[in-house]
């Protein structure tokens, strides 16, 4: 059915506010869930659920599905599409102060049509999140997904601060009359495979959380000014100009460089000169 008639049903109007644009082309949805390669071991978070027509494909071939939806409107419609899966739990929650540990013991996967507006953000909540997605499958606005699998001289602080986790690929593209109401915009599926040494519960749990930190302490000073050399954006870190050449000199780096030329190895390579000193 189309998301216009389920709405009808239901008296309900979409929010711009929120970002809420259905997509129903069940082939697309199916190509999505797909990308996911999911087995009937795994446990699946998705993030706005809406109408249900994608937490249906990935109930069909996932053991459980945690379904997060901030518009309290679209529970009662939830409820009803997926009441024949006994395995999907439909959560009222805002997706970045939702805590994975109260629903995953494991590493999840995590398969979403998420807003525009707030990609970024919900990106950042679970990456840096405990326990951690192995996958994730989203679809977003084409520009976004274009930036989070940039390479360099294109990098940006958001790719960079996906790709430290883990690789980052386009999936997919997905036309915008895809959806109900149609966007402005073009979208496309994006797959990020986290890398396995974040995945684990060692021992070495607190030294991890510190390396994250000063990672992303260093690489946000680098990006702190566009269009300015590295060397001297590093100085919003509070170290010596003699520091900082030394530390850019360690790990083979041209401090005349910009940021968005540098790998994410280049980057650890560079956190782990200033690590001890930011």
């Amino acid at each position: 059915m189309h998301p216009r008639q389920i709405l009808d049903r239901y008296g309900i109007t979409p929010k711009q506010s929120l970002g809420q644009n259905f997509l129903y082309d069940e082939g697309l949805l199916g190509r999505i869930v797909a990308a996911a390669e999911l087995s009937p071991g795994d446990a699946v978070l998705e993030v706005g659920p809406g109408l249900g027509a994608l937490t249906r494909q990935l109930a069909q071939v996932a053991g459980r599905v945690v379904a997060v939806e901030l518009d309290d409107r679209l529970l009662p419609v939830l409820r009803y599409e997926l009441s024949p899966f006994s395995h999907v739990a439909i959560v009222h929650a805002d997706i970045l102060s939702f805590d994975p540990a109260a629903w995953f013991d494991a590493p999840f996967v995590v398969v979403a049509n998420v807003p525009y507006y707030i990609t970024g953000a919900i990106l950042r909540h679970l990456l840096e999140g405990r326990p951690r997605p192995r996958r994730l499958v989203l679809t977003v606005q084409r520009e976004v997904a274009e930036r989070l699998a940039a390479t360099p001289p294109k990098m940006s602080l958001l790719a960079v601060s996906v790709q430290y986790y883990g690789s980052v690929k386009v999936a997919g593209a997905v036309k915008a009359g895809a959806f109900w109401p149609r966007p402005e915009v073009d979208s496309a599926v994006i797959r990020v495979d986290v890398e396995e040494r974040f995945l684990s519960r060692e021992a070495g749990e607190q030294e991890s959380r510190g390396n994250e930190e000063a990672f992303f302490r260093v690489v946000r000073a680098g990006f702190s000014q566009k269009r300015k050399q590295l060397k001297n954006n590093l100085r919003r870190l509070g170290l010596s100009d003699e520091v900082i050449a030394a530390a850019l000199g360690e790990a083979g780096i041209d401090g005349r460089r910009r940021a968005e030329t540098l790998t994410v190895e280049e980057w650890e390579q560079l956190t782990q000169r200033l690590e001890n000193k930011v």
